[in-house]
């Protein structure tokens, strides 16, 4: 199950990276990071449908990254991390050190 996580969490990483990268190379018309790269749109890697693939690609890492994210906290998740029931075994403590203390 440890290493379950860790891929998980190593996975989500590099989706959060690479999400980041293929929202900050957007649409160079906005005045993104895409500008940078320099050159028109119909001479990037893509052609000229190139704002096309890159919003599909954003899109899955985007699903991804909300996918791995449940994934990775319903793992990483403590089996009792419920405050009501540690409210309720805080308080059944608190019974029973006085009910000691009185016998």
């Amino acid at each position: 199950m440890a290493v379950l996580s860790i891929f998980l969490l190593v996975l989500f990483v590099l989706v959060s990276l690479a999400l980041i990268f293929m929202v900050a190379i957007q649409n160079e018309d906005d005045g993104g990071l895409g500008g940078i790269f320099g050159g028109d749109s119909s001479s990037s890697a893509f052609g000229g449908r190139s704002n096309k693939v890159v919003n599909k690609i954003t899109a899955w890492l985007g699903a991804g990254f909300i996918v791995l994210a449940i994934l990775v906290a319903i793992l990483n998740k403590s089996p009792d991390s419920s405050i009501l029931s540690q409210a309720a075994s805080q308080q059944t403590e608190t019974v029973q050190t006085e009910e000691t203390q009185q016998n």
